[in-house]
């Protein structure tokens, strides 16, 4: 059903129009929006990534807030509140989350929305806001302010479709999480116990990137993201780059990366990708396995220090 028609698609010269399923899945086409300017195609297409993207972090367990940008993760962390996930998502990739979409797990509070207001940003999307923090975004006219009533469970089944020449694919929903998988470590170094919290974390929004996806991730946060490249070592390139990069905005002098861990959205093809990560500084990876040269890479980890674990699940997302 047409919802309502947009302006026009991901470029001026292309026609376009927002239609609902009768799927009630709370996201962008569900929600209320509170204020702001007609939501465009590609804010759209953004919101429900970084929706999606935040609702695979329990609320229960830590406050949540993804940034996204063109459909990918520059930005991902938990915290004890709102507005420290938000600070720790930002120092990720500062400059590619001006104009981005923020989306957060638990309701939107006047703290965490002086915060966002900060810089410059198209779509803010949440359960539910406070009257305060309503108030706040109020003074950004233009931003959009999307409420949704509640989380999309990231387990429940549903269909994904994709239009080809002529037709159109349809799979199942990407609904694996990584809390269910049972991890198999192949290395002689287990995780500790902080590395493996942090495995979990990095493996969540590396579901969410682009593939070929390397996600580097440090207490909670995101500190380095590999999105969408042709080889996985070109991601593990980038992300590395990413992080050091993150460590000269905020100042530091040694890179987000060191003593990060690293998760791939799929195998390591060879051991390079892997070798980059642990040049960049990182301790421990999560990846799915099955690759055939999986002793090779086995062995790499083991000589470079690292603890490896296998998830047996693969997150491809194209």
């Amino acid at each position: 059903m047409l919802a309502e028609p947009l302006r026009y698609g991901e470029n001026p010269h292309q026609s376009a129009g927002f239609y609902r399923t009768p799927e009630q899945r709370p996201g962008v086409a569900t929600a209320r929006q509170l204020q702001g300017k007609q939501l465009s195609y590609n804010n759209i297409n953004d919101t429900d990534a970084a929706y999606e993207c935040v609702a695979e972090f329990d609320p229960e367990r830590a406050a949540a807030v993804a940034i996204i940008k063109h459909a990918n993760p520059c930005g991902v962390a938990e915290g004890d509140s709102l507005a420290e996930a938000y600070d720790k998502a930002l120092r990720c990739d500062p400059t590619s989350a001006f104009g981005g979409i923020v989306a957060l797990n638990r309701p939107l509070d006047g703290e965490a929305a002086r915060r966002i207001v900060e810089i410059f940003t198209e779509v803010i999307i949440a359960p539910d806001a406070s009257d305060e923090a309503v108030a706040i975004v109020a003074a950004k006219k233009n931003l959009r302010l999307l409420v949704a009533g509640g989380l999309p469970d990231p387990r429940a089944p549903g269909l994904s479709l994709r239009t080809v020449a002529g037709g159109f694919l349809s799979q199942a929903r990407d609904n694996a999480v990584v809390d269910e998988m049972a991890l198999k470590v192949v290395t002689r170094r287990a995780p500790r116990n902080r590395e493996l919290a942090d495995l979990k974390f990095a493996f969540r929004v590396a579901k969410h990137v682009k593939s070929n996806a390397i996600v580097y991730a440090r207490e909670g946060a995101t500190v380095g993201i590999g999105a969408g490249q042709m080889s996985r070592v070109d991601s593990s390139r980038i992300a590395a780059w990413k992080a050091a990069e993150a460590a000269r905005s905020a100042g530091l002098s040694e890179s987000l990366a060191k003593g990060a861990v690293v998760a791939s959205d799929a195998f390591f093809p060879f051991a390079d990708g892997l070798l980059a990560a642990a040049e960049a500084g990182a301790t421990a990876v999560i990846q799915p396995g099955g690759s055939m040269r999986d002793d090779e890479v086995i062995r790499a980890a083991d000589n470079a220090g690292l603890a490896m674990v296998f998830t047996g699940h693969r997150h491809f997302r194209h």
